[in-house]
């Protein structure tokens, strides 16, 4: 089969699209005939090697951490799925990715794809739509009628956790840039702040229950935000290299969040997506073959949006 590998850390140029022997599902796994995967930030990390800490990688490696598409084998022990059903999961971010025609996956980490959208585009749901509901709920315990600023809303988790926050019931302020400001409006913000053009804390009047930051601001940014917390409140930031404030004298709780693989709430968001309350937002659509030329392009920060790859050949 035909996957996207490197075999040393560095930059995109080490990435080769190449011939690799297909693999074969151990016990628990199932072999899944990809129709896409996408790109996300933290795998160029990974290619460069600076996660080697958190995200231990064996080379050569495989990337993509989102998978859509169809069942082709299974192995040993695996019930509730059956070859030909069409699925969506996060892979194991040590384990090689699906940037490639075939990929083993843990039964447990897939979900039936959603029906009412084209199913390479279901690879644009896992990770990020799973962020943004752990962010949400299980960190930041969002209820219906409180209020939530999403900073930095205007990316594919902020996509996601506007959508999430107002369809349970929030007030929801996002911060945006001007290019990104309708779409944070569409995914239904109630208010929506340009950073660029103003501060957050300037902007934010009345105090929050949950701050949720998706952005790589100043850590000096990040530390004022908590002030913008109500007493008991939370500040969930996914941008780990930086660590959340808290506020032990108000018990406003800082919380770093690191996103997991959870099909059982993937699958809350697939039947989200198919009674139409979610929307899946894809920026570009290009074959695997590009995706070298995607991780060149994020380097540079020229991304903008979820990218997905679809898979040819199969």
């Amino acid at each position: 089969m035909k996957a996207v590998r490197f075999h040393e850390f560095g930059g995109p140029e080490v990435l080769r699209y190449e011939d690799v022997e297909q693999p074969v599902p151990a016990a628990g796994e199932v072999l899944v005939r990809v129709a896409a995967t996408t790109f996300n930030p933290v795998e160029g990390n990974i290619r460069l090697g600076v996660m080697q800490g958190p995200i231990p990688v064996e080379l050569p490696h495989t990337p993509g951490l989102d998978v859509a598409g169809t069942v082709d084998a299974l192995g040993e022990g695996v019930e509730g799925l059956a070859v030909g059903d069409e699925v969506v999961g996060f892979l194991p971010m040590t384990k090689p990715g699906a940037a490639a025609e075939y990929v083993l996956a843990p039964a447990a980490a897939l979900t039936p794809a959603p029906k009412g959208i084209p199913l390479a585009d279901a690879a644009a749901l896992p990770l990020v739509g799973l962020t943004a509901y752990q962010a949400l709920f299980d960190h930041g315990q969002l209820k219906a009628g409180q209020r939530v600023l999403v900073n930095g809303a205007g990316g594919p988790v902020g996509g996601y956790a506007v959508q999430l926050a107002k369809e349970a019931g929030a007030h929801v302020i996002a911060t945006a840039s001007p290019r990104s400001a309708e779409a944070v409006r569409t995914a239904g913000a109630d208010e929506v702040v340009d950073h660029t053009a103003t501060s957050v804390l300037a902007a934010v009047t009345e105090q929050v229950d949950l701050v949720l930051n998706l952005a790589p601001v100043d850590p000096a940014v990040l530390a004022e935000l908590v002030t913008l917390v109500r007493p008991g409140g939370a500040v969930v930031n996914t941008t780990i290299w930086m660590p959340a404030p808290s506020d032990e004298e108000r018990d406003v709780r800082g919380v770093n969040l690191y996103v997991r693989s959870d099909a059982e709430q993937l699958a809350k968001l697939v039947a989200l997506v198919d009674s139409g309350d979610l929307r899946v937002d894809v920026a570009q659509r290009v074959p695997l073959t590009e995706l070298p030329a995607i991780h060149v392009q994020a380097a540079s920060g020229a991304v903008r949006g979820k990218v997905v790859f679809l898979v040819s050949g199969v």
